[in-house]
C-alpha cells in the first residue's frame, strides 16, 4: 500500500461508532487497525485517513462537538451513488443534498457533483465526484 503525502487522523468520541459509520455507511475499507489502541487507518478510491479514539495526545484544546470547526474533507469517490443509497438506508440527514458545481482552476474549471454531511464527531465531510 502506497500512503498519501497527507493523510488526516480524526480524533473521534467513540472509535466503534465511527468506525461502523466510516465502514459500513460510507463504504471506506480498515487497511489496518490497532484495537487495543483504539485506531484504524481506512481507504476509499484512493482517499485515506485515520481513526483514533481520542486520548489527550495530539489535542491542542478540549475536545468539544461538532469537532474540526473551519475544516472541511473532500473526498473525491469514483460514484456517489453507493455512498448516497448507504446514508439513506442509515437515514442519515445530509448538509447539503448533491448537487452540481463548478470551480476555477489553474487552466479552466472544474465541474463536479457533491454533497456534505458530517460524521458523529462533526467532522465535515464533502464527497465528490468528477463531471
Amino acid at each position: 500500500m502506497q500512503f498519501n503525502p497527507l493523510i488526516p487522523e480524526l480524533s473521534v468520541a467513540d472509535f466503534a461508532a465511527s468506525l461502523q459509520f466510516y465502514t459500513e455507511v460510507l463504504g471506506f475499507k480498515v487497511e489496518y487497525d490497532r484495537p487495543e489502541h483504539k485506531f484504524a487507518f481506512l481507504s476509499l478510491d484512493g482517499a485515506q485517513l485515520m481513526l483514533e479514539e481520542h486520548n489527550g495526545n495530539w489535542e491542542t484544546a478540549p475536545m468539544e462537538k461538532p469537532l474540526g470547526r473551519g475544516i472541511n474533507f473532500q473526498i473525491e469517490v469514483r460514484n456517489l451513488e453507493p455512498i448516497l443509497e448507504r446514508l439513506r438506508a442509515a437515514q442519515r440527514p445530509l448538509g447539503v443534498d448533491p448537487r452540481p458545481d463548478e470551480y476555477q482552476v489553474a487552466g479552466g474549471a472544474r465541474k463536479q457533483r457533491q454533497f456534505l454531511l458530517q460524521d458523529p464527531d462533526g467532522y465535515l465531510l464533502r464527497f465528490c465526484q468528477a463531471l
